[in-house]
């Protein structure tokens, strides 16, 4: 359950691929969005990113994996050592790779039946998606259970 994949050639740039500082520049960008982890650690090999702390919650979780792997360079998240009070239900998370002409009202629509909750996306990925208008292909976002 710990290895989450995302492509290393799309997401936020906030640092140099190779960067020495990476893994600091990775970690700052998760407590800007402060998603809610605490005693985070992040460490970088290569494109491959390992998180350690603790979140509050298995919602708190996904969105810590997801800032980390919607950044450019980042190209797999080890959460092995993330915990939360719950675990993450794999079978009921949705997770959703953005491509090109995608907006959120067509995601909803394709995977929530509805249009009209793609508020219901947006708030799930805040912390990724500052603005519901700018989404970009490649990002990987959650689809939150209704």
């Amino acid at each position: 359950m710990g290895l989450f994949d995302f492509a290393a050639d799309i997401g936020k740039k906030v640092f140099g691929i190779g960067d020495a500082d990476a893994a600091e520049q990775v970690q700052r960008e998760i407590e800007v969005v402060n998603p809610g982890v605490s005693n985070l650690e992040v460490s970088m090999d290569g494109d491959a990113c390992t998180l350690t702390g603790s979140c509050e919650s298995a919602a708190a979780k996904e969105k810590t994996i997801l800032v980390a792997g919607n950044v450019l360079g980042v190209g797999s998240v080890n959460a092995d050592n993330l915990t939360s009070p719950e675990p993450i239900a794999e079978e009921e998370d949705q997770y959703y790779v953005i491509e090109s002409g995608d907006t959120l009202w067509g995601i909803a629509a394709k995977t929530m039946g509805n249009g009209a909750k793609y508020t219901e996306i947006f708030e799930a990925n805040k912390e990724v998606i500052q603005d519901p208008d700018k989404i970009f292909p490649g990002q990987k976002i959650r689809i939150p259970n209704s």
